[in-house]
């Protein structure tokens, strides 16, 4: 694919990619992206998987996603809940969503994603949440100018018609639900107000 199908824009969802694209598993045979919008981040993951998965209750953003990726038969785009929708049950080696969970039943997401993960596969999750503590706070407003700043330097942009929800929990009751669902997941609070899930599936 060409360089600016890759990088037709930044935002903060855009900045946890690289992130994302490291932890793909070597030889990854099938990847899926859960809340995937116009499928940019699926479009990435072809270089490193050998077929990918986009999945989007938005019936727009799978349309503009579908055309973008038009002639990569490798890249397939699924409109429809994720929690309902029909997707492979021999699962994938790989499973990522961005600023899509806080959408969902952010449980019933998990373990699904989960369920469908193969055996030694890994999962990332990107999200947002509320603030609720002083240290949550403390947190967002020494991390305010640092945001501000990276935003207009960056040009900071997204794809039109992209669905925005607010989020209901706190990052503690992210982190107290994904240790429960996804034991030895590793948690980490990122700078522009976003925090990171990782988590490798027993081999056995």
């Amino acid at each position: 694919m060409r360089r600016n199908d890759l990088q037709p824009y930044w935002n903060t969802n855009v900045a946890r990619h690289p992130g994302i694209l490291r932890a793909v598993p070597e030889g990854c045979g099938d990847a899926l992206d859960v809340g995937c919008g116009d499928g940019l981040l699926v479009r990435k993951l072809a270089g490193r998987a050998k077929r990918v998965t986009g999945v989007d209750s938005s019936s727009e953003m799978i349309a503009r996603a579908r055309g973008l990726a038009a002639g990569h038969a490798e890249l397939l785009f699924v409109q429809g809940d994720f929690l309902t929708v029909e997707l492979p049950a021999a699962g994938y080696d790989f499973i990522c969503s961005v600023t899509a969970i806080h959408h969902m039943d952010f449980e019933a997401a998990l373990l699904r994603m989960r369920a469908l993960l193969r055996p030694g596969g890994t999962l990332v999750v990107v999200g947002m949440a509320r603030e609720v503590s002083l240290a949550d706070w403390a947190a967002r407003i020494a991390a305010a100018p640092v945001v501000r700043v990276t935003k207009v330097l960056r040009r900071a942009r997204g794809p039109e018609g992209m669905p925005v929800s607010r989020p209901h929990m706190s990052y503690a009751q992210v982190r107290t639900t994904a240790h429960r669902l996804l034991p030895g997941a590793r948690y980490r609070w990122h700078v522009l107000r976003r925090y990171s899930l990782t988590w490798e599936k027993p081999a056995h």
